[in-house]
């Protein structure tokens, strides 16, 4: 398997093959859907039915990192938590193998995104995070990674700077830049001071959400980390600062239902922002072999997008020195 091309293999009929042979027969129904990290699709099944299974990355996490993204799962599935969990074999195996690749099967479940300016919404998923966190706050991770400034911020930038993907004329700016934005995240750090370490959905924006009458469904695990609660809430948050006020006054009404949100957090809520900024073209980069980026993501890589990112985080920097967002 080659690493700059990890899905050349993965074709049409090893997919259905490496199904048929977990004892669900599929129909040759299969829809790719929208994944880049992954590969992920649906799967028609002879009975009509249909599941979604993801192919992992080869070489991103190891066995033992993967089996604890679907422990966590089920553990919460056991609880009544809507989440949508990996299906078992007969000996109760989740991660399966085939021809080189490894992947698991999901019950298929529909939804659309939650309406985050309703507040019963709001509420709602706050109280799904909230019996989400309760459990994740038993017990850390013991092989999945955890939200730190190192990986996220520093590893990130120097990625970039080393494989000369900014411009040349914008390098020293945009290292001045994302220096000057680490150090006040830092800082943010600094202030929060020790915080309590849960296990997280890690990624908990509106697209992971699926919303039906019986209320959220939060799938795709994939980069379930340990870390400060205010991860799984920040990207539920847009808008100016009193729209994001009012949206988190109402996402805490249903989280303190369950769990009892420490409101020092806050501090972190733009420091962690900044650290998806430069995580996100770090990992658009690191991944830029994959022939599926560039035909993905055209804008990544080219003058314009840097000259974008400069000024994004020069604007970071701002809000990062102005008050957090107040509860009261």
């Amino acid at each position: 398997m080659d690493h700059n091309t990890p899905y050349a293999d993965l074709t049409p009929d090893l997919i259905l093959d490496a199904i048929d042979q977990t004892g669900f027969p599929t129909s040759g129904s299969l829809l790719a859907l929208n994944s880049y990290e992954n590969r992920v699709y649906q799967v028609g099944m002879m009975d009509g039915s249909f599941l979604v299974a993801k192919f992992y990355r080869p070489d991103r996490w190891d066995n033992a990192t993967i089996q604890e993204e679907h422990d966590f799962a089920l553990e919460l599935a056991a609880e009544e938590i809507p989440v949508v969990a990996p299906l078992s074999d007969g000996a109760g195996h989740t991660l399966r193998h085939y021809d080189g690749y490894r992947f698991a099967l999901f019950p298929r479940h529909g939804g659309r995104a939650p309406e985050l300016d309703d507040p019963e919404h709001l509420r709602w998923l706050g109280r799904t995070l909230g019996r989400i966190h309760a459990i994740g706050s038993s017990r850390p991770f013991q092989h999945r990674p955890t939200l730190n400034i190192q990986i996220f911020g520093h590893d990130a930038v120097e990625f970039l700077l080393q494989r000369e993907f900014i411009p040349a004329e914008l390098v020293h700016n945009y290292q001045l830049a994302a220096d000057t934005t680490l150090q006040l995240v830092e800082n943010a750090f600094e202030i929060t001071g020790p915080y309590r370490r849960l296990r997280l959905h890690g990624d908990c924006h509106p697209g992971n959400i699926l919303w039906t009458e019986a209320g959220p469904h939060f799938v795709d695990l994939d980069d379930c980390l340990n870390g400060p609660a205010v991860q799984d809430l920040w990207m539920l948050l847009s808008g100016n600062q009193n729209d994001m006020v009012r949206q988190l006054k109402f996402l805490l009404e249903g989280y303190n239902t369950f769990f009892d949100f420490d409101p020092l957090e806050l501090h972190l809520l733009e420091a962690l922002r900044a650290l998806r900024l430069l995580n996100y073209s770090a990992w658009l980069a690191r991944r830029w072999h994959d022939p599926a980026f560039p035909q993905a993501f055209p804008w990544f890589n080219t003058p314009r997008y840097w000259e974008d990112q400069l000024a994004t985080l020069r604007e970071q920097a701002e809000r990062l020195q102005s008050p957090p967002l107040a509860l009261s």
